[in-house]
Parts: C-alpha cells; structure tokens; sequence
C-alpha cells in the first residue's frame, strides 16, 4: 500500500480509500486492460462500498495525471492500463475481444520512416491491429 501512496502523492492526487483501492486492483490484475465496470465488479467482490460513478471519476483523474493509459478498441468499451512507460502495441482478437500486447522494433522503425518520406516528424502512435484465428 505505501507504493500506491506513494505514486498517489507523486503525481499530485490526494491519497484516499478508493483511489488506493482502484490503483490496487490495475496493479495486481492478471489482464493488462479493464473497462470501469471490471474494476467496479472487483471493488464489489471485496467488498468495499464504491459506486460506479466514483469508479469512472478516478480512472479519469488517473489517466489525468498520466498514471493509466485508456483506450477505444473498436465499438467495445474503453479499457485502462497502468502507463508503465514501455511503449507497445495492441492486436485484438474480433472473435472474443482478448487484447494481445506486443512490442516491434521494425514497426517503430517502418512508422518513422513513413512519417519522414511524407515530410513529417513521427511525434505519438497509436497502433491496434483487428485479428482473428486462420482457419
């Protein structure tokens, strides 16, 4: 608990119950990527009297003060991340919605390289590749 104190303090939120609780559980998830109504799920099977409302409003100051990441994948819910600082990439499985992280030095490269022949300076990307298991 004292690291999510910690982290809480470092990037300026107070340090109260259901901000520890919620960074708690994107911390120590198994899945990299939860929609607010996982975590909330999760607050209820502990437990702990969090509404959603609550839920939704510190998962927009975390990713406020750069702690997760959010993202739309196609027309499911937006899932959150904690921003580890790595930079990596998404595929999603369009048959159960599973989201495979992956990481591309070619990639990365190909993306600048892009960007430079069109006169441009890569500055941020976002990549999410749909897929689906070959028959």
């Amino acid at each position: 608990m004292k690291d999510e104190n910690r982290e809480l303090r470092k990037v300026g939120l107070k340090v109260t119950v259901p901000r520890l609780k919620i960074l708690q559980i994107l911390e120590e998830i198994n899945e990299s990527h939860m929609s607010a109504e996982d975590v909330y799920r999760k607050l209820l099977e502990a437990g702990d009297d969090v509404s959603i409302a609550t839920v939704y409003r510190v998962l927009t100051q975390f990713e406020g003060a750069g702690l997760i990441t959010r993202h739309n994948f196609d027309s499911g819910p937006a899932v959150y991340e904690i921003d580890r600082g790595i930079h990596h990439d998404h595929m999603v499985n369009v048959d159960n919605g599973e989201v495979i992280e992956f990481q591309s030095s070619e990639i990365e490269v190909l993306q600048k390289e892009m960007a430079a022949k069109h006169g441009f300076e890569l500055v941020g990307h976002n990549l999410v590749l749909y897929v689906k298991a070959k028959k």
